[in-house]
């Protein structure tokens, strides 16, 4: 498979990637959005819809839904395929191997004739210090 064409690197997009870098934890677009706007950018929020899925396809964000079905995205730390511990409370985030997993996804998607198998795990729950 062909790696998407990357886009050209806008200054909209340029203060996306700089926002979401920024937070340590997955952000809405709509927060994100405010954030740019309480920093004085006129950044719209489809233009950062746009961004956020253009840096998700590229890899450089990760991409998840929240429990109520929302997409949230981080700043991608590792460039590599990997799942998240998620604090549902205060939204801390920890990048974790899932060894167990992947071999686990190859086995039932080969049990079933299926090739190249893909999957995003994400765990939440609540972190040490809001338990």
């Amino acid at each position: 498979m062909t790696p998407p064409a990357r886009k050209r690197n806008t200054w909209q997009r340029e203060a996306v990637r700089e926002a979401l870098g920024a937070d340590d934890g997955f952000v809405s677009a709509q927060g994100l959005h405010s954030t740019l706007r309480e920093s004085g950018s006129p950044i719209g929020l489809a233009t950062v819809y746009r961004a956020l899925a253009d840096l998700a396809l590229e890899g450089e964000a990760d991409s998840l839904q929240s429990p109520e079905g929302e997409s949230l995205y981080r700043a991608c730390t590792s460039g590599q395929h990997h799942h998240h511990l998620i604090c549902r409370k205060c939204g801390l985030t920890v990048e974790i191997e899932a060894d167990a997993v992947e071999r686990w996804a190859q086995s039932v998607a080969t049990e079933h004739g299926f090739t190249a198998p893909n999957h995003v795990v994400d765990v939440f729950g609540l972190c040490a210090a809001c338990s």
